[in-house]
């Protein structure tokens, strides 16, 4: 991480969503580590909730984010994944204005240290959807890591340089 300690920390606020259909909140490891780093981060977490495997009610529950003034991030953890429930990129597909495609690229790089040839079956996808970031991950423990660690850690802070997302929120609803 290229951190110029002459810039100052920005604190943003980001929402986690977890997908599942199996997890409650009560045993939601993954939604745990990513609200955790995120506080550790120096960030604010805006919101956390649980959805399940639905592409209209993740779109639902995105959209109200969305719309929300005190969100400027989400994360989603779940439903990344190629099985006939797993629906999260189709949700976003629904309400993104654009697509950061070298997110889920880099995601993959990343993964693929971890658990080789297997991240081809992710799905992790990253948006912008009416001047919100939106982040997907895959559910596992390994992938939230990788993904906060290897990537948003960095692009989420304002003084990472070369460049960074935060520095872009100001501009984002641009046309």
């Amino acid at each position: 991480m290229a951190i110029d300690t002459s810039r100052t920390f920005k604190p943003i606020s980001i929402a986690v969503l977890t997908i599942s259909d199996t997890r409650t909140m009560a045993d939601d490891t993954s939604g745990d580590i990513l609200a955790e780093r995120i506080k550790a981060a120096g960030h604010h977490l805006a919101a956390r909730a649980l959805e399940r495997d639905d592409v209209a009610v993740i779109a639902s529950k995105l959209n109200t984010w969305i719309d929300d003034p005190g969100i400027d991030a989400i994360v989603t953890t779940g439903g990344t994944g190629l099985t006939g429930r797993d629906v999260t990129p189709e949700a976003l597909e629904r309400i993104k204005d654009k697509e950061i495609v070298g997110f889920g690229e880099l995601f993959r790089w990343l993964s693929y240290k971890t658990i080789g040839t297997s991240t081809v079956q992710s799905r992790a996808m990253a948006v912008v959807a009416r001047g919100t970031y939106i982040f997907a991950l895959p559910g596992s423990n390994g992938a939230v890591k990788d993904g906060w660690d290897g990537i948003l850690a960095e692009q989420l802070d304002s003084r990472n340089r070369p460049c960074n997302f935060v520095e872009l929120m100001p501009r984002l609803r641009e046309k």
